[in-house]
């Protein structure tokens, strides 16, 4: 069976540049301080790699493997409602970056790529960033307007205060 076609060009974009925004998407560009310490880096890049950061935010997850990798296809389900299906379009996985972005597939509320990145500077302190470029593809994502861009900041901040608990917990 073919793979389903990304809903977007350029593919890829957010791997060099995290804040890229194709002329007619809009940007959602979010950045959350985790903490210091390779221990904290090394437990955010995890949670972020395998879903967990997903799962604890309870959205569901249904993906084709356990831990990001170009390729994989991933649907997030939203309420039990809204599903958004993805496909993983690049991983990094390095001393002090780790993270993936995925680009959005047929049946996808909005077009777009995102990406979440947890890095640790050079002072050590470990940071997430959730940054993507969108647009409305559902008649329902078009109706909310700002309302539907609004969510995705909340979104993007609540994932950072939700990986930053999961690193603390996981600390104790």
């Amino acid at each position: 069976m073919p793979q389903a076609l990304f809903t977007y060009e350029p593919v890829g974009a957010t791997r060099d540049d995290l804040a890229f925004c194709p002329p007619g998407f809009h940007p959602m560009y979010g950045r959350t301080r985790l903490g210091e310490g390779t221990e904290v880096f090394s437990l955010a890049a995890e949670a972020v790699l395998t879903w967990e950061l997903h799962r604890a935010m309870g959205v569901g997850i249904d993906a084709t493997a356990d831990r990001a990798a170009p390729g994989v296809d991933v649907t997030v389900t939203l309420g039990g409602l809204i599903k958004a299906p993805c496909r993983v379009v690049w991983t990094v996985e390095e001393p002090r970056r780790a993270g993936w972005a995925s680009g959005t597939l047929a049946g996808h509320p909005e077009c777009g790529e995102e990406a979440y990145m947890v890095d640790r500077t050079g002072d050590g302190t470990v940071w997430l960033t959730v940054a993507a470029f969108s647009r409305a593809q559902k008649w329902y994502a078009r109706a909310g307007g700002l309302a539907t861009r609004g969510l995705q900041h909340a979104y993007a901040r609540r994932c950072g205060t939700v990986l930053r608990r999961l690193c603390e917990a996981a600390a104790e």
